[in-house]
């Protein structure tokens, strides 16, 4: 089995939960267009100034949506 790992967007300042919200509608569109694999996404507010917004790939597809979408940061994924 291939390993997941979970892309991360950080958002920071008041707005930040909603800026998170929007842009996990923009992660399910680029999957969609790009017919990637895996359909995980989602999005979660860390604390009142901080919120992140995520996606889940495939290793072999890290790459190319890496690039395309510039993250944060990453790490694996465990379910």
């Amino acid at each position: 089995m291939e390993r997941k790992l979970k892309l991360i967007w950080d958002f920071r300042g008041p707005s930040a939960s909603k800026t998170a919200q929007h842009h996990q509608i923009h992660l399910k569109e680029y999957i969609v267009s790009e017919k990637l694999s895996l359909d995980i996404t989602g999005h979660q507010d860390l604390n009142d100034m901080h919120s992140i917004a995520f996606m889940i790939v495939t290793d072999s597809e890290m790459k190319p949506v890496r690039d395309a979408l510039k993250p944060h940061r990453g790490q694996l994924y465990t379910e």
